[in-house]
């Protein structure tokens, strides 16, 4: 999501006046320093970097980085075809600014259901927090606007819960590089056992291992968007690779045997990337199923090959195949589409 926190500044966005219009047009431009041009009020693509996406009660939910400076907003969809939106509770926002931590930077939020709540997890002024509703619409609010306690800016949550009850904290570190870190939590979601505090994968250790995560040879290596599954009793922690704006952003996985590492880089990385779909700037997704059991990866691309803003939203179908004694993951190509809103009033 970010290449240093040092070297990006934030820059302001246009404000949603309609949101019926900006919300498919507006994304996060506050990491470089040049703003991208506005969208064509006639483009219906839906423009929502970072995505997730969240399945309740026959019903598709759809959040992402998009107007950064006030929150999040949601689209809905019954077959991940055809949406509708913004239809978050507060003028189209899932969680609005002054609700919940957070003054701006409201990327990667992370939506899910815990003891009959649901709740956001998500990063704003380069923290992380997390909010609570009654529905997946929102409002995600707090009743005491805090972030998840921590040394240092940290960015991307992914909340696991494991077989055993145990909650795991994925995020990522802006320290010498994005490094993907994850620790237990408390039950409450309210902060991390620090004991636990681990780092899971990042750039540099061993670059003849993954060329592919560092093709600019960067000195502030990125590991971000971490996505976790279990399958049998081996753990995929998926992620992505190498600056947002560069065309050789990709997704690739490592596996492991505890929610806490080590990690093993798999061979087959990367999954996703632009020699596969003909798109660049492939990743930083979320992994869901949907309501007939197939696994499918939500990610964003750049706008086109010469523009990187605003990213578009993106879905393909994650497939699993055993081999060797071991499941191996691959995103099927043929099946990769841009989801688009529908205009019809």
């Amino acid at each position: 999501m970010k290449k240093s926190i040092l070297s990006i500044a934030g820059i302001c966005l246009l404000t949603a006046a309609v949101c019926g219009l900006t919300a498919v047009q507006a994304e996060d431009t506050a990491r470089p320093k040049t703003a991208a041009p506005a969208q064509a009020a006639q483009t219906d693509y839906i423009y929502l970097a970072d995505p997730t996406i969240f399945y309740d009660q026959g019903t598709y939910y759809l959040y992402g980085t998009g107007n950064s400076n006030e929150g999040f907003w949601v689209y809905t969809s019954q077959d991940l075809k055809t949406w509708k939106g913004p239809a978050g509770a507060k003028k189209g926002y899932a969680l609005i600014k002054g609700d919940s931590f957070g003054s701006g930077k409201f990327w990667a939020p992370q939506v899910f259901l815990y003891k009959g709540v649901y709740y956001m997890a998500y990063a704003a002024d380069e923290y992380i927090a997390i909010a609570s509703a009654k529905s997946p619409l929102g409002p995600f609010t707090q009743e005491k606007l805090e972030k998840i306690p921590c040394d240092t800016h940290q960015i991307d949550p992914y909340i696991f819960f494991d077989d055993d009850g145990k909650v795991y904290f994925y995020h990522v570190r802006l320290d010498r590089g994005n490094r993907i870190y994850v620790a237990e939590m408390t039950p409450d979601l309210r902060q991390i056992k620090k004991e636990t505090l681990r780092e899971c994968v990042a750039t540099g250790k061993n670059p003849a291992e993954a060329q592919w995560e560092n093709t600019n040879n960067q000195d502030w290596g990125v590991i971000e968007g971490p996505t976790v599954i279990k399958r049998g009793g081996t753990y995929y922690l998926f992620y992505s690779a190498n600056d947002y704006r560069s065309p050789d952003y990709a997704v690739g996985y490592a596996t492991a045997s505890s929610p806490l590492g080590p990690w093993t880089r798999d061979e087959s990385s990367p999954i996703l990337n632009r020699k596969l779909i003909g798109e660049n700037g492939t990743g930083h997704g979320d992994i869901f199923t949907d309501g007939s059991g197939k696994l499918f990866y939500v990610f964003h691309t750049h706008k086109s090959n010469d523009t990187v803003h605003n990213r578009r939203t993106a879905v393909a179908e994650l497939r699993a195949a055993e081999q060797d004694g071991k499941t191996v993951f691959s995103i099927d190509r043929n099946s990769f589409r841009f989801f688009r809103v529908d205009k019809k009033k």
